[in-house]
């Protein structure tokens, strides 16, 4: 507890024992003792007897003087650091440092110890290496600090961001898999400032601070943990760090990322669920600028582009301008920004190929995919409009009208080959959902069973495509509708992947009691847990049977006039039979 007191001079509870055992009369030795050590002012020697007869123990007074003056020369810490030239106070700081660090260990002077490490800019390497030798002082130092020590350990660096790193996935997977299914408010609903509010970003961006080094230590475990996993949600992460930064005003860092100014008219766009045409020619130029020598920036930016929310916002912008073009009656190769939104899908879709490869260069399109495909899919869309007009027709004008119940060849083609045509035609299949336009999903349904790299599989895909069938919530009352959309696509793919069966169960979850009787009883047992199955899946099943258990009826009451069976042994006589 007095650690560090002998160097100063300061006499301690050893020094005392020592006295008590060598000196002949113990009281006046005791005297002695508190005399020496007490509090240096003359004018108190009067007031203790005072406080004595007040029944007011010695230790309760030294103990209240002690943390009055430790208050004191904390806020006056703060002042030194706060006010004067730069190297005046960092050398008071410095000063007091070599005089209090002795006493690191002293739990009652540890607070002084650690503001004033606090408040120096370069704390000695020598007092650093014991601070992070003992581990207690280690977690009681100020994140000031552990940056300093952070910076030339890496190691100790990622133990600690490693947690926050799989608590971020984990808070992600939670959301696409979480039971809640709405149009409203799905993954994509929060807005990306109210993303960056969120713990793990918050707390790494304050372990961060201005300091550029683990700044870029934090983006290297980011991309090692994608290459490793694949998993689109570091890409996020990425974008939504240095946003939180830019949030603080840290031009330390900002200044430096070359990714600063197109991730923050990224950031707008996804704000707003759309690509205009002014952001289209700044991103345009973003990439467009990036210079010969300069290409590893690609690495960055197609990582940023990878980020779901940015894909989501490329899409949806993308289905948009798709139909614009139809009321311009214009094609895809005539418009700048319809090709610019292919061109940042494309490179998002490519990150992981970029920076497993080390190959910085912008992968090029299918011309194929404007010439062929979009095309293709803008005549679905004028087929959709056709069928949904001639449909509100008053009777008398309409005219027989059937809708196409198969697919252009093609189009399968493409989304099962082209990455792009992927992605393009699955937000198709979202738009046309949540247009609630049931005959045109239907027939582009089948298409979903084989898809480039199994992506209608993702949980992504999944979580919007679930939450947009609960718009059609009425149709799954018909036995057509159900058989396309559980037969024809969802029972299909949970054996490629368990996440299928999560997802289905969701959807049923919310809207079993639209299901007929007969269909929701065989769609209950082709959902069962198998052996492989994980704990989720069980539990979602097992919610599932207790829904279906609560609707089905009681039995009706008995008869009146039927006898009653009632054999219950008050009820038997007890008369002898003679």
């Amino acid at each position: 507890m007095f650690s560090g007191l002998p160097e100063l001079g300061v006499a301690n509870g050893e020094d005392l024992k020592e006295t008590l055992t060598s000196c002949t009369e113990p009281l006046k030795a005791i005297e002695q003792f508190q005399i020496e050590n007490g509090v240096l002012l003359p004018s108190l020697q009067s007031a203790l007897p005072f406080l004595d007869l007040h029944s007011i123990p010695r230790l309760e007074f030294h103990q209240s003087v002690f943390d009055e003056l430790r208050e004191k020369l904390l806020e006056r810490i703060s002042v030194i650091a706060s006010e004067g030239k730069d190297e005046e106070r960092y050398s008071k700081l410095e000063e007091l440092l070599e005089k209090c660090f002795t006493l690191v260990k002293m739990p009652s002077i540890q607070p002084v110890v650690m503001c004033v490490m606090k408040h120096l800019p370069k704390v000695p390497e020598k007092k650093l290496k014991l601070v992070m030798a003992d581990k207690d002082l280690y977690k009681a130092c100020a994140v000031e600090v552990k940056r300093q020590i952070w910076q030339d350990n890496q190691a100790l660096f990622g133990d600690e961001v490693s947690p926050l790193l799989k608590q971020y996935i984990l808070e992600k997977e939670n959301v696409l898999l979480s039971n809640d299914l709405s149009v409203l408010h799905n993954f994509f609903s929060l807005s990306p400032k109210g993303r960056r509010q969120g713990e793990v970003v918050q707390k790494l961006t304050q372990m961060i601070g201005k300091n550029v080094k683990l700044y870029d230590m934090v983006l290297q475990f980011l991309r090692t943990l994608f290459l490793r996993t694949r998993n689109v949600h570091y890409c996020t992460l990425r974008a939504e760090l240095l946003m939180s930064l830019h949030d603080l005003d840290i031009s330390e860092i900002c200044s430096v990322d070359p990714c600063h100014k197109f991730t923050w008219c990224l950031d707008a766009c996804i704000r707003e669920k759309f690509v205009d045409a002014k952001r289209a020619r700044e991103l345009q130029g973003f990439l467009d600028g990036v210079k010969k020598g300069q290409e590893q920036v690609l690495g960055d930016l197609s990582m940023i582009l990878c980020d779901p929310f940015a894909i989501n916002t490329l899409a949806l912008s993308t289905i948009r301008n798709l139909q614009e073009l139809i009321s311009q009656e214009s094609l895809p190769r005539d418009s700048p920004e319809l090709l610019l939104l292919l061109r940042m899908l494309s490179l998002g879709h490519g990150a992981w190929d970029m920076i497993d490869s080390q190959v910085f260069r912008e992968p090029k399109l299918d011309p194929e995919l404007i010439t062929k495909f979009l095309p293709l899919l803008m005549s679905l869309v004028v087929d959709d409009y056709t069928f949904s007009v001639e449909h509100k027709l008053p009777t008398e004008d309409k005219a027989p009208v059937t809708y196409p119940n198969t697919l252009p060849e093609p189009f399968t083609k493409f989304i099962q080959e082209n990455r792009i045509a992927c992605e393009v035609g699955l937000y198709y299949i979202l738009h046309i959902t949540k247009q609630r336009n049931k005959n045109s999903l239907l027939r582009v349904l089948p298409a979903l069973k084989e898809t480039y790299g199994d992506t209608s599989l993702t949980d992504i895909f999944l979580h919007l495509f679930t939450s947009n069938l609960t718009l059609l919530s009425e149709e799954f009352g018909s036995e057509e509708f159900c058989t396309g959309v559980f037969d024809g696509f969802f029972l299909t793919a949970i054996a490629k992947k368990e996440n299928v069966h999560r997802h289905v169960l969701r959807l049923l979850l919310h809207l079993h009691h639209k299901v007929a009787p007969a269909k929701l009883e065989s769609l209950h047992k082709a959902l069962e847990p198998t052996k492989t199955s994980g704990d989720p899946v069980k539990e979602l099943h097992t919610q599932l049977s207790e829904k279906l258990q609560q609707k089905k009826p009681s039995p009706p009451p008995p008869d009146p006039e039927t006898p009653s069976m009632d054999l219950s042994l008050h009820s038997v006589s007890t008369t002898p039979i003679i």
